[in-house]
């Protein structure tokens, strides 16, 4: 039988670009890390930003690490109410039709057009790992999570790359429905 699933819980985040990275903290700037996540190199950065909507703004946003090739912001549906900003349910770098947002760092400013999601629920897995649930890059599955309050997550896109690690992906306002804060979660049919 395959093992329990882990769930990670996602809270409101940035990735950053080199480019964005400059504008915002200075040129040449590297990330430091303040925990490592889940996936392997994958990390919480000590950087914070502010997003600025146009309802309101939201301070102390991290940063995950390592940089990327695009920046992307990762809300929650409540966060992109509060600050008044289109941020469709997409999956990671599918930023097309995305909204846009204000990002404010110790050393600039940027103006993110197309940059601003809530992350659609994923499944990372290795290639064993897939293998051993049966599963493959692409498929949609169903995942039961929490205990009093559970929940039933569908449409959940499974992710097959040999550096992830198995881990369930939700946003905060998904966990607080079921009343997750981690532990393991289980794959149940649709």
């Amino acid at each position: 039988m395959p093992k329990p699933i882990p769930v990670g819980v996602s809270a409101r985040h940035i990735h950053v670009s080199r480019e964005d990275l400059d504008i915002l903290f200075g040129p040449g700037y590297e990330l430091t890390v303040y925990k490592e996540l889940g996936q392997p190199g994958q990390y919480a950065a000590n950087e914070k930003v502010t997003l600025v909507g146009p309802k309101r703004q939201i301070e102390n946003v991290r940063i995950l690490g390592p940089v990327r090739s695009t920046s992307q912001v990762e809300l929650a549906i409540t966060d992109a109410m509060a600050l008044g900003v289109n941020a469709p349910i997409l999956y990671s770098g599918n930023l097309a039709g995305s909204g846009s947002i204000t990002v404010v760092g110790p050393h600039g400013t940027v103006e993110m057009k197309e940059k601003v999601i809530v992350a659609g629920r994923h499944l990372h897995a290795s290639p064993a790992e897939a293998a051993e649930y049966g599963l493959k890059d692409g498929d949609l599955i169903c995942i039961r999570c929490g205990d009093v309050r559970a929940v039933i997550f569908e449409k959940v896109l499974v992710r097959v790359r040999p550096d992830f690690a198995l881990e369930f992906h939700i946003d905060t306002d998904e966990a607080n429905a079921a009343g997750v804060r981690g532990g393991t979660c289980k794959i149940v049919r649709c």
